[in-house]
């Protein structure tokens, strides 16, 4: 029987990398006058990776990156104008408000005599804010706020809350933050893509009976009846 239900937040219960991506394009039409567009979009992810050890992930290391990459992309010269639109366009991001994906409510709903965990991560006042603005976090039996998802990082929260790995199951659309790390403690991984999930989420997994798909949030509660149903 399964225990506990994981669900990430980003992309599985709400729209976020959408947001990223708008305000990554207007930073490129910022910076357009000092480089191509792809060039601007390269760089930009390449800064993003190497300070997410300093800063983590959210949208304040977001923008302290496309800071850099402005600095970098212009040698210097960008003006403080420039810098203050991209702060703007930052706290633009922070205010606005959440979407939730289709079909989560109908799922939680369908979900609702099963012991969920919500466990996501990133920036904790934003997680914060995006949690309560959502609505859901009464559905939830746990929340949890990580700053980065490991094997190590998942099976400190499963103990914590008493759950056997082999009894639990996590959905998200990050493969290599949501689903591989629970499999490799003996648990179950869903995968839910998003059609703008951020590169630097993406893994590619080997075969595992553990490992499932689905194209949709509702359809998860169907699954986990056919993954108890299993011997």
């Amino acid at each position: 029987m399964i225990e506990a239900i994981g669900l990430d937040a980003d992309d599985t219960l709400w729209e976020n990398e959408t947001f990223f991506r708008v305000t990554e394009a207007e930073f490129a039409s910022l910076l357009a006058d000092h480089a191509e567009i792809d060039d601007i979009a390269g760089r930009l992810y390449e800064v993003e990776c190497a300070n997410l050890e300093r800063y983590g992930f959210g949208i304040k290391g977001f923008v302290l990156s496309m800071v850099q990459t402005a600095i970098e992309l212009t040698d210097g010269r960008i003006d403080g104008q420039a810098i203050g639109r991209i702060l703007e366009l930052g706290r633009d991001m922070l205010a606005h408000p959440v979407e939730l994906i289709e079909g989560v409510e109908a799922a939680l709903d369908a979900l609702s005599g099963r012991r969920l965990v919500l466990i996501t991560k990133g920036d904790l006042i934003d997680q914060e804010r995006k949690i309560a603005a959502s609505g859901l976090a009464g559905r939830f039996a746990a929340i949890e706020i990580l700053a980065e998802k490991t094997p190590a990082a998942y099976a400190r929260v499963l103990d914590r809350l008493g759950i056997a790995s082999g009894g639990f199951v996590m959905a998200g659309n990050s493969m290599k933050s949501d689903v591989l790390p629970v499999i490799s403690l003996g648990g179950h991984g869903v995968f839910i893509p998003h059609q703008m999930t951020w590169a630097a989420e993406h893994a590619d997994p080997g075969p595992d009976p553990r490992l499932h798909h689905l194209d949709r949030i509702a359809d998860l509660p169907d699954l986990i009846t056919q993954i108890e149903a299993v011997p």
